[in-house]
């Protein structure tokens, strides 16, 4: 207010607009509200951040609320979302505090404290559904069926099922696996698909369910089961992270099509809405490119290398998004 004043009076004197008893008027009325600025600051902000409020809805009103936002993770979906020694790290996480960094103008606050919360397949859609988590950053496919229960972000990586087996058996497709243990995680896409197809073609595999990937990965690293089934960019991450290329490969044709987007609450437009700003934003400034570059093509923080292209169907989804070739 004092400002307002100051500058009011400022551009009157300066247009030759007041006369001298007016000028005098002018005086005494500054002199009035600079006066009672101190008093009326602190109500006014104070309504400001009201009305703020007033409006956020959702997710937004929560960490506009607490101050606080909380990440769902993944132990063992490299290089999406893993532990690493500085805490989680991945392309999934990038992803997110992207997302955050948009919340964050939107509730126009800078001090949001960011808190992680270990997910796995089985816990992940009941903890954003019950608030445990905010946005879930990981390695999860957007299907119709879980879009009843939770939201999406835009596409963010395009993969499917595929198989991994030791280079050393004669496995090359799920074909030859009949009668063999199979490995899946629990509560996967994955899952689903490779039961659907055992049944459909009486192949009488033993599958058998890992709380995790990482679990998954041993049982197939250590010869109890002849396959892993799973997304076929998180078997080359657990390959190029424990460094089994020489023992271990993928094999065979996609068994399923799983697109991976950020998983958070149903009906929370005003959430919905800053998340697709979000990929929109690091979309236009090519920050969206720079991140698949960082996490599927060059080394990685945490010096693993995929050296994955990106696929034509990611391509186009990014393009729609505002990134220019």
């Amino acid at each position: 207010m004092e400002r307002i004043a100051s500058l009011l009076l400022a551009r009157l004197l300066l247009t030759g607009l007041l006369s001298a008893s007016v000028l005098l008027a002018s005086v005494l009325l500054a002199s009035v509200l600079l006066a009672a600025a101190p008093l009326l600051g602190p109500a006014a902000q104070a309504q400001e951040q009201e009305t703020k409020a007033s409006k956020l809805e959702g997710t937004l009103a929560k960490v506009d609320r607490t101050g606080a936002i909380t990440l769902g993770y993944r132990e063992a979906s490299f290089p999406l979302s893993y532990m690493s020694n500085a805490g989680p790290i991945g392309y999934s996480i990038d992803l997110c505090l992207a997302v955050v960094d948009e919340i964050k103008r939107e509730i126009d606050r800078t001090d949001v404290k960011i808190q992680f919360k270990l997910v796995t397949p089985e816990t992940r859609i009941p903890a954003v559904k019950s608030g445990e988590v905010d946005i879930e950053c990981g390695s999860t496919t957007a299907n119709k069926e879980r879009g009843k229960e939770v939201a999406f972000s835009p596409i963010m990586y395009v993969t499917g099922t595929k198989l991994m087996v030791k280079r050393a058996s004669a496995y090359r497709s799920y074909r030859n696996l009949a009668g063999k243990v199979v490995v899946v995680t629990a509560g996967t896409t994955n899952e689903a698909a490779l039961k659907a197809l055992n049944d459909k073609n009486k192949l009488n595999m033993k599958i058998t369910s890992a709380r995790d990937h990482e679990e998954s990965y041993k049982l197939v690293a250590t010869g109890e089961a002849e396959a892993f089934a799973t997304d076929d960019v998180l078997l080359y991450g657990l390959i190029a992270r424990h460094r089994a290329d020489a023992d271990l490969m993928v094999v065979g044709e996609f068994l399923s099509f799983d697109p991976y987007g950020l998983m958070f609450r149903r009906d929370d437009q005003q959430m919905a809405e800053a998340v697709r700003r979000a990929f929109e934003i690091i979309a236009r400034n090519r920050d969206l490119m720079e991140l698949y570059h960082k996490w599927f093509v060059r080394q990685t923080p945490t010096g693993e290398r995929i050296g994955l292209a990106m696929n034509a169907q990611l391509s186009e989804i990014f393009r729609a998004l505002g990134l220019e070739d």
